[in-house]
């Protein structure tokens, strides 16, 4: 399967950018050559068949992972989550500009997120509890903005996905991480908003979720999920009141 994504993969000219290898991954993908679930190349295999260096095909899956198209794990490989802009394809997280777009989504995300964590933890299975379990974990060790970033949204999709109902996992994966504040919000506002959500508040928060679903507890699960939008959103709020 590598072999064949990466013969599809247009080699590259001196001075290409890595939005190069980004559309021709996601062309792949539109074009059911490469199918979530499938593995990606190995950056060597990339470097080769696209002519390009290892810092341009980095910055290449850096940009898929933070887009939610594919997912990185550690020791594996790289994997394709979902076809881009397979769904929901007339809410486009590129008008998610300002705070009140932000906080506006928020208050979709609550309308949603709330039951499919309810709902995952009447149907989430073992394994799909172990993949929560890791997304935690790894957003708990992560120091930088994009690591951070890129594992709370896997937090999140996989609490979707243990909801075992395919449209959660659809505007999940279609807002990607266009759906978190500090994704969206220009540096003023991401500094303001950093000092109100420190990275262990909002570690905590995502513990009560992982913890009522474990327990299978779907009112806990719920309520977890409504605690950790509400503050996110307050939070927001309360950034955009000190800006005024």
């Amino acid at each position: 399967m590598t072999n064949d994504i990466a013969s599809d993969i247009t080699r590259r000219k001196p001075g290409s950018l890595a939005q190069s290898l980004v559309d021709d991954v996601c062309r792949m993908i539109s074009d059911g050559v490469v199918k979530p679930g499938d593995k990606l190349p190995t950056e060597v295999e990339l470097m080769a068949v696209g002519g390009v260096s290892r810092a341009t095909v980095r910055e290449a899956l850096s940009r898929l992972q933070v887009s939610g198209v594919v997912e990185t794990r550690r020791g594996i490989g790289t994997f394709v989550l979902n076809v881009p802009g397979s769904s929901v394809s007339r809410l486009d997280p590129a008008t998610i500009v300002t705070l009140q777009d932000v906080i506006a989504i928020l208050d979709v995300r609550m309308s949603f997120e709330i039951e499919a964590a309810g709902l995952a933890a009447l149907r989430r299975t073992d394994e799909q509890l172990e993949r929560i379990r890791d997304a935690l974990d790894r957003f708990e060790q992560a120091s930088d903005t994009s690591g951070s970033l890129v594992s709370d949204f896997q937090f999140h999709l996989q609490v979707a996905t243990a909801a075992n109902n395919r449209y959660f996992v659809d505007i999940v994966t279609h807002f990607g991480t266009s759906m978190f504040p500090r994704a969206r919000l220009n540096s003023v506002a991401i500094a303001r908003l950093d000092r109100q959500q420190k990275h262990e508040r909002l570690v905590r928060e995502h513990e009560h979720i992982y913890d009522a679903v474990a327990r299978r507890d779907y009112d806990a699960s719920r309520a977890a999920m409504r605690v950790h939008l509400a503050n996110s959103r307050a939070r927001v709020v309360r950034s955009h009141e000190d800006m005024a």
